[in-house]
């Protein structure tokens, strides 16, 4: 079993943009490869999960979003922050179409993408922690039982509020894998 480091993605690793699909749209948040890099050496295996209802709304498309994530991948994997795993729901219960109108347990804060995440890397969620910018995602990293869930300023540029899920809040990745002393 190992641990791992949740991440979200959208103002957390790139500045939210609303929908991102394209690697022309894709602005990594300053400092989040020397951060990941960091989680990294420190034993962790980096995992993204992702609400992506861009898909289901019919804004992209799922092979939009996997060439999104092969250039996302090479840039991790070049700062020497491997991504072990990227879990993304594109459902919405209300505001998508087709198949993708459901009220499923992958769409946070529902903990279905964390743990399928976990089945299949093996992972210790008891020695994990999750990295978000709102408060599904940490009540996400809560019913999966996550015990380290850190609520991040969106887009890196303000600490939060602390929120009732949350267990600590940091301005950006950044600046709370160094308060993490890592």
């Amino acid at each position: 079993m190992q641990k791992a480091a949740f991440l979200d993605r959208d103002g957390v690793i790139n500045i939210d943009h609303a929908y991102v699909s394209r690697i022309e749209d894709f602005e990594l948040i300053d400092g989040v490869l020397e951060a990941a890099r960091r989680l990294h050496e420190a034993g962790f295996c980096l995992v993204v999960v992702t609400n992506q209802s861009g898909i289901g709304r019919g804004y992209y498309t799922e092979a939009d979003f996997e060439a999104l994530n092969i250039s996302m991948c090479r840039m991790f994997e070049k700062a020497g922050a491997p991504i072990a795993g990227i879990y993304f729901c594109p459902h919405h219960p209300e505001k998508a179409l087709g198949p993708y109108r459901v009220a499923c347990t992958c769409r946070k804060p529902q903990p279905g993408m964390i743990l399928r995440a976990a089945q299949e890397l093996c992972i210790d969620l008891s020695q994990s922690l999750i990295f978000g910018d709102k408060e599904s995602d940490m009540k996400a990293g809560l019913a999966a039982g996550i015990p380290r869930r850190i609520l991040l300023g969106k887009d890196g540029q303000a600490v939060p509020q602390p929120s009732a899920s949350s267990t600590a809040v940091s301005q950006s990745l950044a600046t709370a894998v160094a308060e993490l002393g890592l």
